[in-house]
């Protein structure tokens, strides 16, 4: 399991708390990036668990759009979750996108480069499940 460089140390600490693989790992004082080569999927695994803890979903997609970014290959930094919940019953767009920021505080802190939220009730969910499809990258320069 290999880390690629680009993280702050600091960072790399508090990734380390999520994962505990990643305490065994040397540290040199270089900058280390949270992308986990192989089949580990450490930031996945953590939106996961804790949207899940949260907010008890019925549905949950977390899917990684790292790869349609310019980033290195395994990269977790980008994502895209689709969450349905009865926690969102009653609750405005924008509070249901705070619950889920609330959840996942650490990791939007530390890993997370870009979020992509769904949030539906169950009945909004029964209605329609088009989650649209994410816009292409556009490099990071805003053109």
């Amino acid at each position: 399991m290999a880390l690629k460089f680009g993280r702050s140390v600091y960072q790399y600490a508090r990734f380390a708390k999520v994962n505990s693989f990643a305490k065994s790992l040397p540290c040199s004082g270089a900058s280390i990036h949270s992308t986990v080569m192989g089949d580990e999927k450490p930031v996945e695994t953590a939106i996961r668990t804790k949207l899940t803890e949260a907010l008890k979903p019925q549905h949950l997609d977390v899917i990684n759009e790292s790869y349609m970014h310019n980033v290195p290959k395994g990269t977790e930094s980008h994502f895209k979750v689709v969450i349905v919940s009865t926690a969102f019953e009653n609750v405005k767009r924008l509070q249901k996108h705070q619950l889920v920021h609330k959840a996942l505080e650490e990791e939007l802190e530390s890993s997370i480069h870009a979020l992509s939220i769904v949030a539906k009730t169950p009945k909004e969910w029964e209605t329609s499940q088009d989650v649209g499809q994410s816009p292409p990258c556009r490099g990071g320069a805003g053109l």
